[in-house]
């Protein structure tokens, strides 16, 4: 039976892990995160990761960095034929990735070489991307720039966001992963990234959160989009900031500047756009308070917000 050492944090990764077991891999060990703080009262949580392997009782580590840890010399122990990741959340050394004696591989939710690094489905939203996927990559040092053994693509739909995108992504890489496992076994050569292809994808800064009402409507939809439900782009209004969490594209056009409040009505509330377009909030959280609609929030806040006044850095 072949061995392997999984190595994974949030949701994404848990259906991977269980069709793993499931499909009679034995998961020798689960490498995930460290318990962290989570919410306003900062309540300790346990990854989704670790309560998977939990309930399919298999031991955990949670190394706070892995490079350099006694958590190396462990899986050393445990000898295992692969090393799978699916976002893991660290970078791994070459001291782990030297240790399984078949490979290390990785479940990506890119399709590679476009968006290596850490926010994959985050940056296809956001750029426009009509499709995205998985790609079933050899690790080696450098970040996401292994061969590649498998992919599959999807189409990303104009419903889509980073939440309901990695919900897809993670079946298809279960899909994925566990249709390619037989031929890495059996010693498959990976195929080497066209390098004149490579795009990055770091995680999203504080700067790229803000709304820039200078760009289309088009253009706001999918940063909205690609940063819900985290880390949720913003905008602010006479020094508030609302955290904007679903917008919709109106086809109407307007010859207001960009970031002017062009309607307020008790049910709506547009904003002028880059190239004349329009954008409608539909579901916002202002600072300090719970998440709203737009008519329940213009139902308690529209006798202050005036049209004609200017949300963001417009």
């Amino acid at each position: 039976m072949t061995k392997i050492v999984f190595m994974g944090t949030p949701v994404f990764s848990v259906p991977i892990l269980q069709g793993l077991v499931e499909s009679g891999y034995e998961v020798v060990a689960v490498v995930t995160q460290p318990d962290r703080p989570v919410g306003r009262k900062k309540i300790i949580q346990a990854t989704p990761v670790k309560e998977a392997a939990l309930a399919l009782e298999i031991p955990v580590l949670q190394p706070e960095k892995i490079s350099g840890s006694p958590e190396v010399a462990i899986i050393q122990e445990l000898a295992p034929d692969l090393i799978v990741t699916a976002a893991f959340g660290q970078f791994l050394p070459e001291s782990v990735l030297s240790i399984p004696k078949i490979a290390a591989i990785n479940v990506h939710a890119s399709l590679l070489p476009k968006y290596r690094g850490g926010a994959p489905v985050h940056y296809a939203i956001m750029e426009g991307e009509d499709k995205t996927g998985v790609t079933i990559m050899e690790m080696i040092k450098k970040m996401d720039a292994g061969g590649i053994y498998a992919q599959k693509e999807i189409p990303i739909t104009k419903e889509d966001n980073v939440g309901i995108m990695f919900d897809k992504l993670s079946l298809v890489g279960r899909e994925l992963l566990l249709k390619a496992l037989p031929a890495i076994i059996e010693g498959q050569t990976p195929t080497p990234q066209d390098e004149s292809q490579v795009t990055f994808s770091p995680n999203i800064t504080r700067e790229q959160e803000a709304i820039d009402w200078t760009k289309t409507a088009d253009q706001i939809d999918c940063q909205v989009r690609g940063m819900f439900p985290w880390p949720i782009a913003f905008t602010t209004y006479q020094d508030t900031r609302w955290k904007i969490r679903s917008v919709r594209v109106v086809e109407e056009v307007t010859d207001q500047v960009p970031g002017t409040i062009i309607k307020c009505t008790k049910k709506e509330l547009w904003i002028a756009c880059g190239n004349q377009t329009v954008l409608a909030i539909e579901e916002l959280q202002p600072a300090g308070k719970s998440v709203q609609n737009i008519q329940a929030f213009l139902n308690g806040a529209g006798q202050t917000i005036q049209q004609a006044d200017k949300v963001g850095n417009a």
